[in-house]
């Protein structure tokens, strides 16, 4: 099972969680500010990570995944990419990744969010998309550890769970300086939260856009074309 892209191709046939609407999102609205060292976190097939070398020219891109066939798909997909020499994968948990030292520009992820009582059709599936598997207090604990003074940490959220996470990351002294909610349609109700951290507190009001992605099924709108033209084939 390929998925194709304008300059890249996913593969995906082990991996739990497929491409979707979430990680091209965050993957294309991600604000980028010269990063040399960027960090994916729970990459998965390592669409996140091939987005962002598609979108730099010089940054080099670690991807950390815990599930091992969901990480040796990534590497092949990394590998089989046009800027692989830039890509590396890790078949790790972030809580072990932690002991590296290392300090990233721009930290990402599109972190799994859905409680223990939401029941996946397979038991990796649940585990790519169960908040136990990467807690949101041991995601941004160890983002704050790994965050370079001057970089930020970008991630899509539940809307719902929004406001509790912004409280949450400003325990560990991290700060929303630039975000977007998504709603599928006008009239649906708010779906997701894209959000950019920096560890800097800025006097600026966080005041996030909302971009709605179809006018009706498959109708997509202009300012969701804009956004993913550079990646998806038929915009």
């Amino acid at each position: 099972m390929l998925f194709r892209f304008k300059q890249f191709v996913i593969k995906q046939e082990a991996a739990a969680m497929k491409v979707g609407t979430d990680g091209v999102l965050l993957g294309a609205w991600t604000p980028l500010y010269a990063p040399s060292r960027i960090l994916d976190v729970g990459a998965g097939t390592g669409l996140l990570s091939l987005m962002l070398a598609q979108r730099t020219t010089n940054a080099t891109i670690e991807a950390i995944e815990i599930d091992e066939a969901a990480y040796n798909e990534c590497c092949e997909n990394l590998q089989n990419s046009p800027w692989a020499e830039r890509l590396k994968a890790y078949h790790t948990s972030f809580q072990e990744f932690l002991s590296v030292g290392k300090l990233y520009d721009l930290i990402i992820s599109n972190p799994p969010f859905y409680t223990a009582n939401y029941k996946a059709p397979a038991a990796a599936r649940h585990i790519a998309r169960s908040a136990e598997a990467l807690p949101f207090d041991i995601l941004l604990g160890g983002v704050s550890r790994l965050l370079a003074s001057t970089g930020y940490f970008s991630v899509i959220i539940p809307y719902a769970e929004e406001e509790s996470f912004i409280h949450l990351a400003a325990q560990y002294a991290l700060y929303p300086v630039q975000g977007l909610r998504t709603q599928g349609t006008p009239d649906a109700p708010l779906k997701r939260s894209l959000l950019l951290f920096s560890n800097t507190r800025t006097i600026t009001p966080f005041v996030p856009q909302t971009l709605t992605i179809e006018m009706t099924r498959h109708n997509y709108t202009l300012a969701y074309k804009t956004l993913t033209k550079e990646f998806y084939l038929n915009f």
